[in-house]
């Protein structure tokens, strides 16, 4: 699993202890923080892969995280908590059926999100709705950076950007891949 990190101290407790302990890769790619982001994900995981990204932004550290990474499916996952780690088990599921890509969803059946407000959630309708009008990308969720690549397949989404809108390019370049 890669998990970007900045400042994430305080959500590490929760987000570590979904990750269920037949992961047997977590990298943390830690941008610069400036809290006790390391010292606990240490605590906590003791075998956790601290990355040390010097270059701003999630894109950055994906980058990071997939270069570093010895597995064979990459799996991103958000310190902040708005993501379950416990669900990595369908995304290796997916995976082990054959998908090449999978997308996590806010949006779809067994998914939510605590923290999003209506504006936010038409936000991203909104954002859905020009990406798939721009790109065909038929995702219900283009801004949310929960997914899984085979790592053979991962130089396909050409991650070359450093910030947020990643999690949107990826997506499309999945799906212009055939992912």
């Amino acid at each position: 699993m890669i998990i970007p990190t900045l400042n994430e101290a305080g959500n590490l407790p929760y987000v570590l202890e979904t990750i269920p302990d037949w992961v047997d890769e977590i990298l943390l790619v830690d941008g610069r923080s400036t809290d006790d982001t390391e010292r606990i994900a240490r605590l906590l995981r003791p075998g956790v892969k601290v990355i040390h990204e010097m270059t701003p932004g999630k894109g950055a550290a994906l980058k990071a995280g997939m270069k570093a990474a010895s597995c064979d499916y990459l799996i991103a996952l958000d310190a902040d908590g708005s993501m379950d780690g416990s669900r990595v088990g369908d995304f290796c599921d997916a995976l082990d059926r054959g998908a090449d890509y999978v997308k996590g969803s806010r949006f779809a059946p067994g998914g939510g999100s605590a923290d999003i407000t209506r504006i936010r959630r038409f936000g991203d309708w909104g954002i859905c709705f020009l990406i798939r009008i721009l790109f065909g990308v038929q995702f219900s969720d283009d801004s949310y950076g929960y997914f899984a690549v085979r790592a053979s397949r991962a130089d396909d989404l050409h991650i070359d950007t450093n910030g947020f809108e990643v999690e949107t390019l990826i997506n499309i370049r999945a799906h212009r891949a055939g992912l």
